[in-house]
C-alpha cells in the first residue's frame, strides 16, 4: 500500500492529473509475475478448464526478473494509455482511466488460456516476505524523493501548478505527463507482483475499481503531494482496515 499510494500520488499529487486506473496496472503486474514464476506442474494443476497457451506452459523464471517484467509491462500499458488519454483533463481523464481499468479486469476474466479466467491462480510461491515488502517500499520512497527533487520533479510540479506557464518556460507538458503516468504504472505493477506472491492467490475480483478508491483514500488522508503523508497514511489505513475487519462479520 505504501508503494501504491506513492505511485498514485506521483500522478494525482505532483503532476496534477486525476487518474483512477491503478487497480488495472496492479492486476497486470500481479498476473505477469504470477504466471512467470509458476512451475509447469503448478500451471497444469491450475488450468483445469482450458490448458494454458503452449508458449507459457514451460516458462518459469526467478522472482526478481518476473517482478521487474511485470512492472515493465504495466508501465508499457500505462504509456499506451497515457499517449491516448492524457489529452483529456480533470473528470474526463478520471472516467477514461477508470474505464480502462475495468477493461483490463474484463480481459483478465475472459482470457482463460492465459490468466485462467475467473478461477484465478492459486498456490503461488510465497516470495514476498516482510523484508521484501518493506525493502521495496523503502527503495520506492527513496526513488520518489530523488525524482521529485530532480528537474523532472520540478517539471511535474510546474505542470500541476500551471500548464500554460510551464509550457511557456520550455517544459514538454505532454511528454512529462506521459512519463509521470508510465513511472506510476510501473510502480503499481511492482506492487501488484508483490501482492500476488504475498497472498499466494489472485483472481480478477481483487482488482475491481474499489481497490483504486482504497489507494486514493490513503493519498487524500496523507495529503495530496506529500511523500511522508502517503507513507504514514498507508501504514495507518492498512492497520486500521485489518483491525476493524471484525465489523464486516455478523453481529
Amino acid at each position: 500500500n505504501v508503494i501504491l499510494a506513492l505511485s498514485l500520488n506521483l500522478i494525482n499529487g505532483f503532476t496534477g492529473l486525476f487518474s483512477l486506473g491503478h487497480a488495472g496496472f496492479m492486476a497486470v503486474g500481479a498476473y505477469t509475475c504470477a504466471i512467470l514464476t509458476m512451475s509447469p506442474d503448478q500451471k497444469e494443476a491450475n488450468y483445469v478448464l482450458q490448458p494454458i497457451v503452449p508458449w507459457l506452459a514451460n516458462v518459469q523464471i526467478p522472482f526478481v526478473p518476473a517482478l521487474l517484467l511485470g512492472g515493465v509491462i504495466a508501465g508499457f500499458i500505462g504509456w499506451l494509455l497515457g499517449v491516448v488519454a492524457l489529452r483529456l483533463r480533470d473528470d474526463y481523464l478520471a472516467i477514461a482511466t477508470l474505464g480502462f481499468s475495468e477493461i483490463i479486469r474484463v480481459v483478465l476474466t475472459n482470457l482463460q488460456t492465459v490468466t485462467n479466467g475467473s478461477l484465478g491462480l492459486k498456490g503461488l510461491p510465497r516470495f514476498t516476505t516482510m523484508w521484501w515488502a518493506w525493502g521495496s517500499a523503502i527503495v520506492v520512497t527513496l526513488f520518489l524523493v530523488l525524482l521529485i527533487k530532480s528537474s523532472y520533479g520540478r517539471a511535474f510540479k510546474a505542470i500541476r501548478d500551471n500548464e500554460i506557464a510551464a509550457e511557456s518556460m520550455g517544459v514538454n507538458v505532454f511528454g512529462m505527463k506521459v512519463l509521470s503516468f508510465t513511472i506510476s504504472s510501473f510502480l503499481a505493477g511492482i506492487a501488484g507482483g508483490l501482492l500476488a506472491h504475498y497472498l499466494t492467490t489472485i483472481d480478477p475480483k481483487q482488482f475491481i475499481f474499489l481497490k483504486t478508491f482504497d489507494i486514493l483514500l490513503i493519498v487524500v488522508i496523507g495529503g495530496i503531494g506529500s511523500i511522508t503523508g502517503s507513507v504514514v497514511a498507508a501504514i495507518v489505513v492498512t492497520v486500521a482496515m485489518e483491525a476493524l475487519r471484525f465489523l464486516d462479520g455478523p453481529l
